[in-house]
């Protein structure tokens, strides 16, 4: 969470090179206390891209090892595992303070035809323009949020969020099936593939972890909930634009061990989806004797 009320995902994201093989990431503006993950899984995926030429990323794989400090700049060190003519492969270590954070694994491939099918969103899903975003949620139900979430709703995200049903804090009641959320850059970006991958893996550790506890009636401010992000994959299926919005289907069909597992699926607006991920992560209450 930051004190700025102003961040630019387009800068946030970019990474800047040290040395061959090596590039710098931007803390986070205005940050303090944990630096959001997905801003790690970014920077890291732009690091791996920039070794890359004429090939997008189509999956990557992720351990989070550490948590990183929002206050601090963050190391990226890529291996070039592999550039064949269709596929090259990339690893990045992600460091902090001389310690790894983030391990990531990346595949890039060149673009290229071939069979074609996909999964289309269901039928019932509101617009977004219908929707309101979780900021005017936040003051809509102020009188029962604790104060926590009502600085965290009110603090400008680089992404917006809309929800088509209500989940923690706003509803506490179990959710068990699939749930959706309209998700969008709020400014303009380039035509960059590479830059909106790695948004959309920014936005994509938004709420996965959520969707696991929802099914119990908890949330992430729930009191006790120590929650954190193991593990991240993504599989990106077409060409995308994060700057418009796309529809964020995400499910849990297995918690236990205190440890919650999640799958998400990403449309845009012609109903076609576009991409797809699975998260790990971390689910313990402890609640006070």
């Amino acid at each position: 969470m930051t004190d700025n009320p102003k961040t630019d995902l387009t800068r946030l994201l970019d990474v800047d090179p040290v040395e061959d093989n090596f590039f710098r990431g931007s803390e986070t503006p205005g940050g303090s206390g944990r630096m959001f993950g997905g801003q790690v899984l970014g920077q890291a995926l732009m690091a791996a891209t920039r070794t890359v030429d004429n090939k997008v990323n189509h999956s990557l794989h992720a351990y989070f090892m550490r948590p990183g400090d929002a206050t601090k700049p963050v190391l990226y060190r890529v291996e070039r595992d592999m550039d064949g003519n269709s596929f090259a492969t990339r690893r990045v270590i992600a460091i902090q303070s001389g310690q790894p954070i983030l391990n990531l694994a990346a595949s890039f491939q060149v673009q290229e035809e071939g069979f074609h099918h996909t999964q289309m969103m269901p039928d019932d899903i509101p617009a977004p323009e219908d929707l309101p975003n979780e900021k005017d949620l936040a003051e809509q139900y102020a009188d029962q949020l604790p104060e926590q979430y009502l600085k965290f709703a009110r603090w400008d995200r680089p992404i917006e969020i809309r929800p088509c049903t209500l989940m923690a804090p706003f509803d506490m009641s179990p959710k068990t099936g699939p749930n959706y959320r309209w998700i969008k850059v709020n400014t303009p970006m380039s035509d960059d593939l590479g830059l909106h991958r790695a948004a959309l893996v920014y936005a994509s550790d938004m709420g996965l972890i959520g969707a696991a506890i929802a099914v119990h009636g908890v949330g992430f401010f729930t009191e006790g909930m120590r929650v954190a992000s193991l593990d991240h994959s993504m599989w990106i299926h077409e060409d995308l634009r994060v700057d418009e919005w796309l529809l964020f289907e995400m499910e849990s069909p297995w918690t236990g061990g205190g440890r919650g597992l999640t799958r998400g699926r990403f449309y845009n607006r012609d109903g076609k989806m576009v991409a797809s991920c699975a998260q790990e992560g971390m689910t313990r209450r402890k609640i006070k004797s």
